[in-house]
């Protein structure tokens, strides 16, 4: 499997944010992926230096819009924590080379 499809995309939340100033980074990951692929993958796309990777799986919830309801897809979720001497990851794009 290819690094960019193990991952999928950043998980933006005030929680995941508040976790990037002690270096550790929130991703959704493919719902087959292992800690060891995603640990290969985030040190594949980043080049940086992973310390540990914790997974938890998230469930479907259901949503209701009027009288229809429908379920939002279960995902799996990722938390990185690089080492100390690694470089930080670059999620945001610099507003200064805009």
């Amino acid at each position: 499997m290819d690094a960019r499809d193990i991952i999928l995309r950043p998980v933006i939340t005030e929680k995941s944010a508040d976790l990037m100033d002690s270096k550790k980074y929130t991703f959704d990951v493919a719902l087959t992926a292992t800690k060891l692929q995603v640990r290969d993958a985030i040190e594949e796309i980043f080049d940086v230096k992973v310390k540990s990777v914790n997974i938890m799986n998230v469930r479907g919830k259901e949503k209701r819009v009027g009288r229809y309801t429908g379920k939002i897809a279960r995902r799996r979720k990722a938390i990185v924590a690089l080492t100390e001497d690694s470089n930080d990851i670059k999620i945001f794009k610099d507003e200064n080379n805009e």
